[in-house]
């Protein structure tokens, strides 16, 4: 294990190498003429202003969590099994984080001016530049968190648990401690995920609404003073948010894995380590083919299936990593392995793995069948289009609420398979080996904002019409693969809280969850309450900043004459200030929703009810971010549908007709469910189970006695009798 182990942070290293590459890559690329230039520098200005405000407000946050921590981490108990590194794991993981935010958007508002100018020679050039600022984000992000998750690892091992056993206090104290990195990386992205999508989500919502509705200009017009915002937010939301976001689902699924391979019984040549080492191999390995697989991303002609161009380097990926870890399983873990009673062997594990790859391959297959242009469900909202505003809302509705029962029924069989394999390590091993090809999965959504960045400068710059065709032609996939990505996440989030959920029970000291009980049936409903309150803050924040950026693009229409004969330029600063200050203003109650309940219904209710209350929130969390994902990804290439023409009833429409202008209703409702509350579901659901596994030592049940903290709520009710 002295050996092996130090492969991992060396597979973070690659990864990071090939970042800087690529990086120095796109960079060299040329950005244009003057006036591409200039409008890249105003969306590169506002992006950084954004981070800047954000990084502020949250360390106001993580130092006292930190301190917490730390507090924590120095306690004295049975079954306490931790230290005040805790927090110092914890600010790495939250620097990690932002910092893989960081590279995606420096990398996204470089990639984007240059890949408009690549759009000039061909679609193939445009491609090019902006998959490969995608592939910076991913491999950066893969990199990073193998690199922190590694070399934590290995350090911590030393610290506490130097030539210890796996099973031992002091091995236990390390893993506990490592948890911190996945507590702070977790924070950081729901922060950064809301945030960034309440930004986005309102510059987007306020351009459209008065420059394309009311104004009849395009969305991407220079003379919108919400469209540098809108572009902004492209790259705070889309690029920043969900690299922060990827970051810790990746880290929380291999600290699953890790923590429940703690608990296998098993004879190996790693002194008992293989159960703890195989899901950071196989991230790493994940990475290596992603990093193949990119070289792969390529099209011929302007006439190549940019979307085919993309799945190739997806499923090569997914089938490196097949194969690669069969030879990894087989030479890592014993033939037998024991965890909590259940037997399984080392080809049980490798076929758990396949049972996550199946699943993620099959929730893109199925994500993006519901949100591609062209397909059934998303053809059906541009025909209730041509009846109105409000059949356009209903087909949305309906296509979102439908798109849930696939996915669903996809996850539903991995778990059971997974679990019919390996038991609980199977299911938490199977959300590993999807996860695995997050660099990849990273890079091909990171594509699509550039994408869109591009069209818009592009359009702003007013180059020629082949120009903007080419881009448009990107954009539109990059909508699908958007989408597919947020179809992605919420899988593995929901395999990773069952496995982060199944440690708790481990570590929490709790045979089962009786929903029989009122108590716990009580917790249950909340938790299936909190993804609905959670996502009408964040709509009704997306509301709120919205008419804030709708009074203000009108004012300027209404007070700064030659706007429109292009005479006057728009102050597009005070709309970048208002998404800026509305979105950290407005993102701070949700993220304490997710941090603060499972502290409070722990510490009081004990440790039954709050699994209760982990169940809701998982189940209710993942159907609501499928449904909001895919509902909002399908509405927008409706209204996407009627750039190139659509025919409705025997009659073509295109933009500016009615039904155009329904489509971009349907579009501005979807843009919240899409961007802000849907893909924010994962971190919520993932965060809550993070934050009660850390806490679960202090409310656990030992010998079978009820704890003091556990006998508040029995203290509650003799107080109520009296």
């Amino acid at each position: 294990m002295d050996s092996i182990v130090y492969l991992v942070p060396a597979f973070g290293i690659v990864g990071l190498l090939y970042t800087a590459w690529k990086f120095s890559w796109v960079s060299k690329q040329d950005a244009g003429n003057e006036k591409m230039q200039e409008l890249s520098g105003y969306i590169a200005d506002g992006a950084i202003a954004f981070l800047k405000a954000e990084w502020k407000i949250l360390a106001y946050f993580a130092l006292p969590t930190a301190i917490l921590l730390a507090w924590l981490g120095n306690q004295e108990g049975p079954g306490f099994h931790s230290s005040p590194l805790i927090a110092v794991a914890f600010i790495i993981g939250a620097i990690f984080s932002a910092t893989a935010g960081y590279i995606g958007m420096i990398v996204a508002t470089k990639a984007n001016v240059r890949t408009a100018e690549a759009a000039r020679t061909s679609l193939a050039k445009a491609l090019s530049v902006s998959f490969t600022g995608g592939s910076v984000m991913g491999m950066g992000v893969a990199g990073l968190a193998i690199l922190g998750l590694g070399g934590l690892f290995i350090t911590f091992y030393q610290i506490f648990a130097q030539g210890q056993a796996l099973t031992s206090n002091e091995m236990k104290t390390a893993i506990e401690v490592l948890a911190g990195f996945s507590l702070g990386a977790e924070s950081i992205a729901l922060f950064a995920r809301v945030g960034g999508g309440i930004y986005t989500k309102a510059a987007d919502v306020g351009a459209d609404l008065v420059g394309k509705v009311e104004a009849g200009i395009p969305e991407d017009d220079v003379r919108n003073p919400a469209t540098i915002a809108d572009n902004v937010g492209d790259n705070v939301g889309d690029v920043a948010g969900m690299g922060a976001d990827l970051f810790g689902s990746y880290v929380a699924t291999i600290l699953a894995t890790m923590v429940l391979g703690q608990e296998i019984e098993v004879s190996d040549n790693y002194g008992g380590f293989s159960p703890v080492l195989l899901p950071m191999l196989i991230a790493g390995v994940g990475l290596l083919a992603s990093l193949v697989s990119t070289f792969f991303v390529r099209i011929k002609g302007e006439t190549s299936s940019v979307q085919n161009a993309l799945n190739t380097g997806n499923y090569l990926s997914i089938v490196i990593t097949f194969v690669v870890s069969y030879f990894l399983v087989q030479n890592i873990l014993p033939e037998t392995l024991v965890l909590r009673g259940f037997s399984f062997t080392a080809m049980d594990v490798f076929y758990s793995i396949i049972v996550g790859l199946v699943v993620g391959t099959l929730m893109s297959i199925i994500t993006e069948y519901y949100t591609a242009m062209g397909k059934r469900p998303v053809d059906s909202i541009v025909q209730k289009s041509g009846t109105g505003h409000a059949t356009n809302i209903i087909g949305g509705l309906a296509v979102g609420m439908e798109s849930t029962v696939l996915p669903i029924l996809v996850l539903a069989a991995g778990i059971y398979f997974s679990y019919f394999f390996a038991g609980i390590y199977g299911v938490s091993i199977a959300a590993a080996g999807m996860m695995a090809t997050t660099a990849m999965q990273l890079a091909i959504d990171a594509f699509g904002p550039i994408a869109d960045n591009a069209g818009g400068i592009a359009e702003m710059s007013q180059l020629p019409s082949e120009v903007r065709e080419r881009t448009d032609n990107l954009d539109a996939v990059g909508n699908t693969t958007a989408a597919t990505g947020k179809g992605f996440a919420i899988a593995s989030a929901a395999l990773t809280s069952l496995a982060l959920f199944a440690a708790f029970v481990g570590i929490s000291g709790i045979t089962q969850i009786d929903i029989y009980k009122a108590d716990v049936l009580a917790g249950l409903f909340v938790g299936g309450m909190i993804p609905f309150i959670f996502s009408a803050l964040c709509i009704s924040a997306v509301g709120k900043a919205a008419m804030e950026m709708v009074n203000e693009v009108r004012r300027q229409f209404r007070e700064i004459p030659g706007i429109m004969e292009y005479k006057a330029k728009p102050e597009y600063e005070k709309c970048v200030a208002i998404s800026t200050e509305a979105s950290i203003r407005q993102m701070m109650l949700p993220g304490a929703i997710a941090l603060t309940v499972p502290v409070i219904v722990g510490f009081i209710m004990g440790p039954e009810v709050l699994g209760g209350l982990l169940a809701g929130v998982t189940v209710s969390g993942v159907l609501m971010g499928i449904f909001q994902s895919n509902a909002g990804g399908a509405w927008d290439n409706a209204k996407k549908s009627f750039e190139k023409g659509v025919l409705i009833a025997g009659e073509t429409y295109k933009k500016g007709s009615d039904p155009h202008k329904a489509a971009v209703t349907g579009d501005t409702v979807g843009d919240p469910f899409k961007d802000t509350s849907g893909p924010s579901m994962n971190i919520l659901i993932k965060l809550m189970s993070i934050v009660s596994l850390v806490i679960a030592p202090y409310i656990a049940k030992t010998d079978g006695k009820v704890s003091q903290v556990e006998k508040a709520p029995i203290v509650m009710k003799m107080v109520a009798k009296k």
